[in-house]
């Protein structure tokens, strides 16, 4: 996808502001803390209608203001499907209202409007992906399978649904046979999530390794699908299903205990390991800050690559100053790659000149203090 125009009304520092977007992209040049990080955020909120950084809605609307509204022009890379879409997101901080609408239609459903862009954010704090614990990676796999894959979206919503109400039983001490009556609406729900999760996953295993590789040019590492669920190697959403069915008997009375859900979707976890001849290495107990920082590029990579494969697009890359933390040797491969791999449209942060390394005699220079861009 490309961007061609970017509307900003008091989203975070950013004030009020009009921008038109060079085919290429664009490199904004500031000192820290001027608001570089916020036009990313801005950009990606039009992706996924969430922060990037975590941040609610209610603290990106500006200091003194109520409102914050972002709107993008973007237009598809696709041969097959070229279009033009206009995206809008508001927030009003007083009521806590959310307002999404596309091509001035509001969707009657949140999902039916994300991944207009098409847009990959790589961040220092991506490391959190491999450094945190299982909840950080599940949120990734949540949010790429949501935006790429059919369904996805409103089978994990529904399982949400179902075991807050399951657990909400389990807490009150309800009896078993009102507790299970839950248990289709979550193995038939979950079931769904897991499939997808394994099989992207395991689609994308060797896709993350030679990433990683490319990058580290000393190591190899893998991915690996951990489900709660025991025997989960199954072939079909049934199977999966049947898995469920039987780890929810066995955990019963260990439920009842300790008054929540012990198994499903929620207790998956993903695994990178750091391939060795004599044993893998788990990257979050023993992988060093480079190794780490590289295995969470690659998963952004692969997260690039999804949406190639899946989409037919180009991905809209935004890079925030992504190699201040990469040695120079990691820094030169990481860039030969993207260049390799076609980023298409670039808008990246840096604090100079200098440091604009990816397609560097091609992107507009723009400049960024106290969150007024001049371009």
């Amino acid at each position: 996808m490309r961007l061609s125009g970017l509307v900003l009304r008091h989203f975070r520092n950013l004030g009020s502001q009009d921008l038109e977007f060079p085919p290429e992209g664009v490199a904004l040049i500031g000192d820290n803390a001027q608001g570089k990080s916020n036009f990313l955020e801005a950009i990606y909120y039009l992706e996924t209608f969430r922060s990037f950084r975590g941040a609610r809605d209610e603290q990106l609307v500006g200091f003194g203001q109520e409102v914050f509204r972002v709107a993008g022009i973007a237009s598809s890379s696709s041969p097959d499907h070229r279009r033009v879409a206009e995206v809008t997101a508001a927030f009003e901080r007083k009521d806590g209202r959310k307002k999404v609408s596309v091509d001035g239609t509001e969707p009657e459903r949140l999902g039916e409007a994300l991944g207009r862009l098409a847009a990959v954010v790589f961040s220092p704090t991506d490391v959190d992906l491999v450094s945190g614990g299982p909840k950080e990676r599940r949120r990734f796999l949540d949010m790429v399978l949501s935006l790429n894959e059919p369904g996805y979206l409103s089978a994990l919503q529904e399982y949400k649904k179902i075991l807050s109400r399951r657990n909400a039983s389990l807490k009150e001490g309800y009896s078993g046979s009102v507790v299970m009556a839950w248990n289709q609406g979550l193995i038939s729900s979950g079931s769904k999530v897991m499939w997808a999760r394994k099989n992207w996953i395991e689609g994308g295993t060797q896709t993350f390794g030679d990433y990683y590789v490319r990058v580290s040019e000393n190591a190899r590492a893998r991915m690996t699908y951990r489900p709660s669920v025991p025997s989960v190697g199954a072939n079909s959403v049934d199977e999966i299903g049947e898995a469920i069915r039987g780890a929810l008997a066995d955990s019963s009375d260990r439920e009842r205990r300790m008054g929540t859900t012990l198994v499903g979707p929620h207790r998956d976890e993903v695994r990178l390991h750091l391939e060795r001849a004599d044993d893998d290495l788990d990257l979050r107990d023993y992988g060093s800050g480079g190794q780490r920082r590289t295995a969470a590029l690659a998963l952004r990579l692969v997260e690039a690559w999804t949406i190639r494969k899946r989409r037919n697009e180009t991905p809209l890359i935004l890079l925030d100053d992504v190699f201040a933390e990469l040695d120079q040797g990691r820094s030169e491969r990481v860039l030969e790659l993207m260049e390799e791999e076609e980023p298409g449209q670039v808008v990246l942060t840096a604090p100079k000149e200098a440091d604009v390394k990816i397609k560097k005699d091609k992107l507009a220079l723009w400049r960024i203090s106290a969150g007024r861009i001049t371009t």
